[in-house]
């Protein structure tokens, strides 16, 4: 699962990094973006144009009731994308990429607590999250449209899988024309949905303060010791 993460990037820094072709937008950086937020998605459109845009986090297909149902989309299993309801019409045109600074997750360290870790790229540049988009206007045909968007999740590689079983996908910039590219259909991307190389990824611990999304401020992304008891050796490659 991806259920929360930070954009400390600007419009400029994805124009350089994906090509954006629309007008510059702004928005400010975050450090703790939780479901049911807006927080900016890159997508092709027809024209050949690839915009960056503002859209709220947990995808909502057209002929859901209410917006409600985004909370339980806002992952979507590499393994059923192409065919689970929700999904399978956005994942064959409407593909998109959500760039993250980076992600968090959380590791069970007692019954009765977890420890948070920030994951980010080795590199230091924006993670390339592979995504979907809807635009869903409700029950009446002069509602504003709503627009959506969902992470995909895959199989974790041998860094992540020392916190979660789950991870999301992380598109190489090779892949990322790809993706977006509308005219592709969505068997032909299938196999872009696969665990990233495990030394592309920094997991970090970091403070509880992340825990409520009401806190939105840069000690979130701090490192942190971990708190409870020890952790078992496996668990403590991740700082050798």
């Amino acid at each position: 699962m991806c259920g929360r993460f930070t954009h400390l990037y600007t419009w400029r820094q994805l124009h350089r990094l994906l090509n954006l072709t629309t007008p510059p937008i702004e928005w400010p950086p975050r450090y703790n973006v939780a479901p049911s937020q807006v927080a900016p998605i890159v997508r092709d459109l027809d024209d050949d144009q690839r915009e960056v845009a503002l859209l709220r986090w947990g995808l909502v297909p057209p002929w859901a009731d209410d917006l409600k149902f985004g909370f339980r989309t806002i992952n979507a299993r590499a393994e059923t994308v192409a065919t689970a309801p929700a999904f399978r019409s956005a994942f064959q045109r409407r593909r998109c990429i959500v760039p993250v600074s980076g992600y968090y997750e959380w590791k069970k360290i007692t019954e009765k607590s977890k420890q948070p870790f920030y994951f980010t790229g080795t590199d230091g540049e924006p993670l390339m999250l592979a995504g979907l988009w809807e635009s869903w206007r409700g029950k009446t045909d002069d509602a504003p449209a709503v627009e959506t968007f969902t992470v995909i999740t895959t199989t974790p590689n041998e860094a992540a899988a020392k916190v979660h079983d789950r991870m999301p996908v992380i598109l190489d910039r090779e892949s990322v024309d790809r993706w977006l590219d509308p005219h592709v259909p969505g068997p032909d991307v299938l196999s872009l949905l696969r665990p990233s190389p495990p030394e592309l990824l920094m997991p970090v611990p970091v403070s509880t303060l992340v825990n409520s999304p009401k806190n939105d401020v840069p000690n979130c992304i701090q490192p942190s010791a971990i708190t409870g008891p020890a952790p078992s050796s496996k668990f403590g490659s991740l700082f050798d």
